[in-house]
């Protein structure tokens, strides 16, 4: 089984990315792995790598090491490439928590703060996590996407800022990290008129490859895609051939999640077994997965 920096070298050869989904509770993990399981089977058979995050809402619900076990389990169960990453996490003392937990990927998230606070205390987020674990990723980011999975009316003004190659540069040759999330025009979350299909995110693709050049500059080779949910599916294609080695996709699962609730709540009212009622839901998240995967790999 190849390791996590290994899947990302691979993928970067390959411009494609590796999809990254958010769980918060084991329907979800069900219907993830069961969308890259059958599409992997239905193209050659070539496993398609993914990552499984959990924030630290989500992570704070499941268990820290219970998410990191079951994520494990489906790996070893199935002889399957996927990996648990603690999404945007926003403390040492929560690095330091992962690290030990055993997780593959840590993003640590000051994008909020001022630059070189962000800078200095990623740094010091790097240096500990690899004093426990030599081998885990580390992640940063610049630029502000927003900070949840909601359902807005309006774009939050403060995503409206992008990040530059020369602050992008300096940051990973400082930090040290191993993956860089900028701003490029994506946003965490979901517009209203992106759930109804009248909108989509739309991406500044030439900035992603300028970054990316940039950035391989400083000794890092892979990028992250925040806010990946409803995006142009053009887009998504365009920026994994430009450089985004991992993309996220969580609000459109976690919609996915309650329509397919919804629905069963709706057509067997006097159900009350959660495994029946949540098989809408897992059927829902396994196709966005695959549809997602699709686009990610070029097939």
């Amino acid at each position: 089984m190849k390791t996590l920096r290994e899947a990302l070298a691979d993928a970067d050869a390959r411009q494609a990315a590796i999809g990254h989904f958010n769980i918060s509770e084991f329907g979800a993990l069900k219907g993830i792995m069961d969308g890259a399981r059958e599409l992997s089977a239905a193209h050659g058979g070539d496993k398609l790598p993914i990552l499984i995050g959990v924030s630290e809402g989500e992570r704070e619900f499941l268990g820290v090491k219970e998410a990191a076990a079951m994520v494990r389990a489906m790996r070893d169960m199935f002889d399957y490439p996927v990996y648990i990453n603690a999404d945007h996490t926003h403390s040492i003392d929560k690095v330091r928590e992962v690290a030990e937990a055993g997780f593959d990927e840590i993003i640590f998230d000051a994008s909020k703060l001022p630059f070189e606070e962000n800078l200095a205390q990623t740094k010091e987020a790097v240096a500990l996590a690899r004093s426990i674990n030599p081998a885990i990723v580390i992640e940063g980011e610049i630029g502000y996407i927003g900070s949840s999975s909601e359902i807005v009316s309006e774009r939050p003004q403060e995503s409206m800022k992008y990040s530059t190659p020369d602050e992008a540069a300096r940051f990973v040759r400082e930090t040290g990290v191993d993956v860089l999330a900028p701003a490029v025009g994506n946003m965490h979350g979901l517009l209203k008129s992106m759930v109804t299909g009248e909108d989509h995110k739309k991406l500044d693709i030439a900035l992603i490859g300028e970054i990316k050049k940039a950035i391989g500059g400083a000794g890092c080779r892979f990028m992250t895609l925040h806010g990946g949910s409803g995006t142009a599916d053009e887009d998504f294609v365009a920026a994994a051939k430009n450089g985004m080695t991992i993309i996220h996709v969580s609000s459109e699962l976690r919609l996915a999640w309650r329509q397919g609730m919804e629905r069963s709540l709706k057509d067997q009212p006097d159900e009350i077994a959660p495994y029946k009622l949540l098989g809408p839901s897992v059927e829902h998240i396994k196709n966005i997965v695959s549809g997602r995967l699709r686009l990610f790999n070029g097939i």
